[in-house]
């Protein structure tokens, strides 16, 4: 329950990476936070992403240096502090005759694999796609490849972990509790908000507030905030599509388009590709954000220049678009706006700042909180230095590389789980995998199944330790059961959900 006399620290508004990233940091440092989400976690852009955390090698094409640099920075921090959810991968960049030659790609990895130092990752090579499996599913013309280094990440638990360690360290976060005003009065500000379900309203006093609603920025600072716009945003729409497994191994593809832009085809959840991803100008409410008929046309053909087997609109089995708040202040394609992030602070005789943030990309989340909580400092009483480089997220807490291992002994010690089972849990949950599983002997300890490997035990916690109210947050962003679950599975496991949520109100 909130104490509405109390007055708090920080109010953070938006519940993507982040602002669950500025969450949790602050409340690391003794700040006492809330955060505001008008839906479920990680339900806009920061569950739309292509899974990367990566330098963005595209980018040293426009010369964004800083911004690759930082982001490779960043990417061997992450893949040190969540081995569970994120992990190297190989990328196969394919030479065609007519694109960028091979000695400009070659300089350009070379430049990608020296702008840090790497401990984590292994260099550029050379591949023969004659020889190598990579080759294989490749159309016969494709003779040669560059192959680096980048990481992916299971962005959805990302920005569901970072909340559980905000929570875990004190901080409230409140799920489908929109914030229609905030106001500055006496120094502080104060803030109504109303809880989507019951409309219930409260008001909440903070002595700071962040606005990082992401594409719904400039929305927040005008409708709620009652502020002008600084800073223009161009919305960015990027889609992406799932097919069937295209490819029998674990490396990743880089293609290069006739048109300049870039697309990825990624291994995805053991029996899908993952194929994205576009970069169209937006131009309805950041609300509304759909994979259009025209854009996976576009992935398709994309794709089938480079695969043997062509890659049609019919084997498409699921498909997901987020809004980017991009830049507005260069112009150009939207390919071409920058992906790097600014921050505006904005105060009142050195009293109730508001901190907004514009722009930036999923690598560079962890730094930009850890600057958000700086530019704070003189207005706060923090407890304790910058922390989040060294501290692994919840679930974590075991060696960079040791992901293997722990799935065997996950199975050594759970031996009725499958190993898709077994896999997908770790790589979830991690080591708090064994939390949740308890004292489970047999399947049967599991409670009710729902498919797919998905079981009660499981539902039960993603509801009571990371805010999951609905199917579709259960199915598609804490997990992807969605793509192996029927559309009555899906409707069965709601009903039953919505059928726990009313027992716990009855007994509250």
């Amino acid at each position: 329950m909130l104490d509405e006399e109390k007055v708090e620290d920080v109010l953070v508004i938006g519940g993507g990476v982040n602002g669950t990233g500025i969450a949790r940091d602050a409340s690391g440092r003794g700040l006492s936070v809330i955060l505001c989400e008008k839906g479920d976690l990680a339900c806009g852009t920061s569950s739309a992403s292509t899974k990367l955390f990566h330098g963005g090698l595209r980018y040293l094409e426009q010369y964004a240096f800083g911004l690759v640099r930082k982001a490779l920075k960043e990417r061997e921090i992450l893949l040190a502090n969540m081995p569970h959810i994120a992990h190297p991968m190989r990328f196969l960049l394919p030479l065609v005759r007519g694109m960028r030659p091979a000695w400009l790609l070659r300089i350009g990895l070379f430049i990608y694999d020296h702008l840090v130092f790497n401990r984590h990752l292994p260099p550029t090579r050379s591949v023969d796609l004659r020889s190598d499996i990579a080759g294989k599913p490749l159309k016969p013309h494709l003779v040669r490849a560059f192959e680096y280094s980048d990481g992916w990440v299971d962005d959805a638990r990302l920005v569901v972990l970072n909340a559980v360690d905000a929570a875990e360290r004190g901080a409230k976060i409140l799920t489908r509790t929109r914030v229609v005003a905030a106001r500055r009065e006496s120094g502080l500000w104060k803030i109504e908000t109303i809880d989507e379900n019951t409309g219930q309203h409260r008001h909440i006093r903070a002595r700071a507030l962040v606005n990082a609603a992401g594409p719904w920025v400039n929305l927040v600072a005008e409708g709620v905030i009652g502020m002008g716009v600084h800073d223009p945003i161009r919305l960015v729409r990027g889609s992406h599509i799932v097919v069937a497994r295209l490819f029998d191994h674990d490396r990743a593809y880089f293609f290069q388009n006739a048109d300049g832009r870039i697309i990825f085809a990624l291994p995805y959840e053991e029996d899908f590709t993952l194929i994205g991803t576009t970069d169209a100008d937006h131009g309805q409410s950041p609300d509304l954000v759909s994979c259009s008929e025209a854009e996976i046309a576009y992935l398709c053909d994309a794709a089938s220049e480079y695969f043997a087997a062509p890659v049609l609109p019919q084997n498409v089995v699921w498909t997901y678009a987020g809004v980017r708040p991009l830049d507005d202040t260069g112009g150009g394609s939207a390919s071409d706006a920058s992906r790097d992030y600014h921050i505006r602070l904005t105060d009142e005789g050195d009293r109730a700042p508001l901190v907004t943030i514009y722009g930036g990309k999923i690598t560079t989340f962890r730094l930009l909180a850890e600057q958000v909580v700086a530019e704070l400092a003189p207005y706060l009483e923090l407890q304790g230095r910058a922390w989040t480089d060294h501290t692994p997220l919840p679930g974590g807490d075991f060696a960079f590389g040791d992901r293997t291992a722990m799935v065997s002994r996950l199975l050594g010690e759970k031996p009725f789980l499958s190993p898709r089972d077994a896999r997908r849990m770790l790589a979830a949950y991690g080591t708090r995998a064994w939390q949740m599983l308890g004292d489970a002997k047999s399947p049967g300890d599991l409670g009710r199944s729902f498919g797919a490997g998905l079981t009660e035990v499981e539902v039960r916690w993603m509801m009571t330790r990371e805010w999951a109210r609905t199917a579709e947050d259960v199915v598609w962003r804490r997990s992807k059961c969605g793509l192996r679950l029927t559309g009555n599975e899906i409707l069965a496991l709601d009903a039953w959900m919505k059928g726990v949520i009313d027992e716990n109100l009855a007994g509250d």
